[in-house]
């Protein structure tokens, strides 16, 4: 009777076991699973875990391309089925955002740095931090961006030329009807497959999940919205010797570029939020004015990025280059975090003395240069 008693006692304490270890590696993969994001699509395309710009992937009727594809949700696997042609530019989209990112925050502490795995970003992203609403924001641009493009050249088999309606100030005797960037068609792609990996999460309402999904759909929008206002009317002219007697005129996105300095201004000024009583995302500072679809929300602080920490996915600065004689955020002295810096010399190669001959090329020369670098301790 002992023996059976310490037999089902030990088999109980075994079954224990087992569903702790399985609780554990379920809240694992989950962190996986939320880890991973389509913005792998805009990685270097040469990556086997990429194949999007792989031509020989894309099999009418079939879905090698979709089951190929790391970190896609669910409802964004089943629009890729319906829509595979689209999915080069969702990668495109992804890749000219995540290069704007790097760009804007060249200077900055966190730079945009990319990790070698399927969430691009690392641990940092799940932090509802500036640096993380920036991000989604511009990342859902950079889809419009590439979708409305795409529209306009000829390449997907479900859009055109754009069909914005004339503007009124235009003047009567200019034509329109040039073939435009399809804005209104990559606004709406672009809404149904970024947003769709947030709209298919349930959480609890009031839970700190619900708060992220909240600021994602937010920030996701606040970046579409801003390729939508930036877009602007161009024009051509036409006529004799170039008299420019008559005009035809079209709608045309902005330089990227643009979209990012304005969403580079949009985190300065972004608004702090926190979870109301009725489950609702409310300005922390209610004395400031409310933000609109057009700004950037977070509801975490920033981590510390002067340091190396696993947790929070900081890179930290240690090895940066600084600017010695900058006092701005590139400077040594804010960029190194007060630890220090190391000075170097490397020779740099560039052309030099350049000049035209006739006719037609131009010749230089190549100089060397032997400059001072520095980087963070």
């Amino acid at each position: 009777m002992q023996r059976g008693a310490l037999g089902t006692a030990g088999s109980a304490m075994a079954s224990k076991y087992l569903i702790v270890a399985l609780a554990i590696f379920s809240s694992f993969t989950q962190v996986v699973i939320e880890a991973s994001s389509w913005w792998s699509l805009g990685m270097n395309p040469m990556n086997p875990m990429n194949p999007v710009q792989m031509p020989e992937v894309y099999i009418i009727g079939a879905q090698p391309l979709c089951s190929q594809l790391a970190g896609l949700s669910q409802g964004q696997k089943k629009l890729c089925q319906l829509y595979q042609d689209h999915m080069q530019f969702i990668g495109e989209g992804a890749k000219t955002g995540i290069k704007e990112c790097q760009y804007q925050f060249r200077h900055r502490r966190w730079n945009c740095s990319t990790v070698d795995n399927n969430s691009v970003f690392g641990r940092v992203m799940q932090i509802g931090s500036r640096e993380t609403a920036f991000t989604y924001a511009v990342s859902a641009a950079g889809v419009v961006n590439a979708m409305s493009r795409a529209c306009r050249e000829g390449e997907l088999s479900s859009c055109g030329c754009s069909r914005a309606a004339r503007p009124k100030d235009l003047p009567r005797d200019w034509l329109w009807g040039g073939c435009g960037d399809n804005i209104e068609y990559g606004y709406r792609f672009a809404k149904e497959f970024v947003d769709a990996r947030e709209r298919e999460r349930l959480y609890q309402r009031g839970s700190y999940e619900s708060a992220r999904i909240m600021m994602n759909l937010h920030n996701n929008e606040a970046g579409r919205r801003t390729v939508y206002s930036l877009a602007d009317v161009a024009c051509k002219c036409h006529g004799v010797s170039g008299s420019c007697s008559l005009k035809t005129c079209w709608l045309q996105l902005a330089d990227f570029r643009k979209v990012g300095d304005a969403l580079k201004e949009k985190y300065d000024s972004a608004a702090a939020m926190k979870l109301n009583t009725r489950g609702k995302l409310v300005q922390v500072n209610s004395r400031f004015n409310a933000p609109t679809i057009h700004d950037l929300i977070y509801i975490d602080p920033s981590p510390d990025y002067c340091v190396r920490n696993e947790s929070t996915g900081s890179l930290g600065t240690q090895g940066r280059l600084c600017n010695k004689t900058s006092e701005g955020m590139d400077g040594c002295e804010l960029m190194c975090c007060g630890r220090g810096y190391d000075q170097f010399k490397t020779v740099q190669r560039e052309r030099c003395h350049c000049k035209f001959h006739w006719c037609c090329y131009v010749k230089c020369k190549l100089c060397t240069e032997v400059v001072d670098q520095f980087v963070c301790k």
